[in-house]
């Protein structure tokens, strides 16, 4: 019998929409549905929320507008035509990729309905998303990450200084998105001028970042205190770079390896340093740590994405997989971290009370 009514949120406005389509249909594939009352809630591109039926996930207009508001003790979703009641929600998992899903902003939403979540809190969920203040902060804790420089439209570095400090080719990415959207190659100063007005129309922060050689490595980690990694994949690509095509269009442009084909020692350095860059961050439930590994040996941190794709390829629920978690038990166990955390948060607010 079901014990915890389950919102599957997903869509949203961001440019990962559809990624986060791909990744809904793949939880409700694998979710145990004894354990959970499911309301599939579906985001539009314009922000609007639906309550709708598994079979109508790729409709473009289909189902209930839907409100969630607070109520007591539990988060109220609310139809909008009328008012009506139609549930109150124990859990929810965003299943949303990118702005409005993965940078802090919805996790803000469920905190102020007092609903748990699956996933990092506001703080870790914004800061992760950046990917600037991700580089900070893993740089000051001592963890290596590729030299970059920023550009904005207040502050835009000439090509020469880019070519002096970062050398040629460099890599040019919103600091805000995911999925390789916005992300070029550049080898010119005709290429650096065109594709960094394309990149800022993205985003009000771009990364210029130095190309790192080597093999692009993954890492899952999984946990609220105690988080654990699993066994690491290599993503082998037969493009220039692992770009939107190659993760979600070309089946034919890249492949995987788990786990990947790294030393022993260096397979153990990827997985402590991700769970080191995990609670740097202040991440909770799950984060994709993505790495570098060059012929030198050198390990280097790219990027921690804190909602990474859940679709039938995706490295995420594979990488567990291959560790010793299954797909449905991996999604039980974010559930659980979620009503954890939710949980001791309560406890905090209390407590908090109690004092006053």
């Amino acid at each position: 019998m079901p014990t915890h009514n389950l919102a599957i949120v997903f869509g949203g406005k961001s440019t990962e929409h559809e990624i986060s389509i791909l990744s809904a249909k793949s939880i409700l594939k694998h979710l145990d549905r004894s354990q959970y009352s499911l309301f599939i809630i579906k985001i539009d591109t314009s922000g609007h929320w639906y309550l709708i039926q598994e079979t109508e996930i790729d409709d473009k207009q289909a189902g209930r507008e839907v409100v969630l508001v607070p109520g007591s003790p539990k988060a109220r979703l609310i139809a909008v035509e009328n008012g009506e009641l139609i549930t109150t929600l124990d859990v929810a998992f965003p299943v949303l990729h990118g702005l409005f899903g993965e940078d802090g902003t919805i996790q803000g939403l469920f905190k102020m309905v007092d609903l748990a979540f699956v996933g990092c809190d506001v703080l870790d969920a914004a800061a992760c998303m950046d990917k600037d203040v991700t580089k900070r902060l893993l740089r000051d804790s001592g963890i290596h990450v590729a030299p970059y420089l920023m550009a904005s439209p207040q502050h835009i570095p000439t090509f020469e200084t880019v070519e002096a400090e970062l050398g040629l080719p460099v890599f040019i990415k919103p600091a805000n998105l995911g999925s390789s959207v916005g992300v070029f190659k550049i080898n010119s100063a005709t290429e650096y001028k065109e594709k960094l007005k394309v990149a800022l129309s993205y985003d009000h922060k771009v990364l210029i970042e130095q190309q790192i050689v080597g093999k692009e490595v993954e890492c899952s980690v999984l946990g609220n205190e105690e988080p654990k990694a699993s066994l690491p994949g290599e993503i082998i690509t037969n493009t220039e770079f692992y770009d939107f095509e190659s993760k979600y269009v070309d089946s034919n442009a890249s492949s995987t390896q788990i786990p990947a084909s790294i030393t022993d020692e260096q397979i153990e350095i990827v997985r402590e340093t991700a769970v080191k860059a995990y609670q740097v961050m202040g991440c909770h439930g799950l984060a994709r740590v993505d790495f570098f590994v060059t012929s030198a040996g050198e390990i280097l941190i790219n990027e921690i994405n804190t909602l990474p794709g859940f679709t039938n390829i995706s490295m995420y629920p594979k990488m567990w997989e291959a560790t010793g978690i299954g797909y449905a038990e991996l999604l039980d166990l974010l559930i659980e971290l979620a009503l954890n955390k939710h949980e001791k948060d309560a406890a905090l607010n209390v407590m908090a009370r109690e004092v006053k």
